[in-house]
């Protein structure tokens, strides 16, 4: 399929996909800031840049856009590859699970409790704050990775 848009068009467009401040990550803030927890943002001191640090329990939260992580529950309706161009989606993709995988291992190696809250949960509250709520107050808590 032809790219409808000019490259001056797409590079506009493109531009504006956000990595910070997103619509789901500023849920997560809301309802973790609403428990009474208080963290850091984006700390590029850590691997991956985590969303959320929460130093003093040396744990942190990432807030994954279920198309750019290809979040693997198949049941996921924002995980769908892209139909056309897949030659240029599918190593596009790749390379960020790959790299989300990479910082995964080093914030573990590192000492760091890791969670990743998916775009598609933020539309649960009430579960998503209960998720959220067990992994921050869980001083034994493994990889919460979903």
């Amino acid at each position: 399929m032809v790219d409808t848009l000019t490259a001056v068009a797409r590079s506009e467009r493109m531009s504006r996909v956000r990595a910070k401040d997103t619509k789901p990550e500023m849920i997560v803030r809301r309802l973790v800031h609403g428990m009474g927890y208080r963290y850091r943002l984006h700390d590029r001191r850590l691997p991956g840049s985590p969303d959320l640090v929460f130093r003093g329990r040396r744990k942190v939260i990432f807030v994954h856009g279920c198309f750019w992580h290809r979040h693997p529950d198949p049941s996921c309706k924002l995980a769908r590859m892209p139909k056309s161009r897949q030659d240029f989606w599918v190593p596009k993709l790749e390379g960020n699970r790959e790299r989300d995988e990479r910082n995964r291992v080093a914030l573990d190696r590192e000492g760091w409790r890791q969670m990743v809250v998916w775009e598609c949960e933020c539309r649960h509250e009430e579960q998503l704050r209960n998720k959220l709520r067990d992994f921050l107050e869980d001083d034994n808590a493994g990889h919460a990775r979903h």
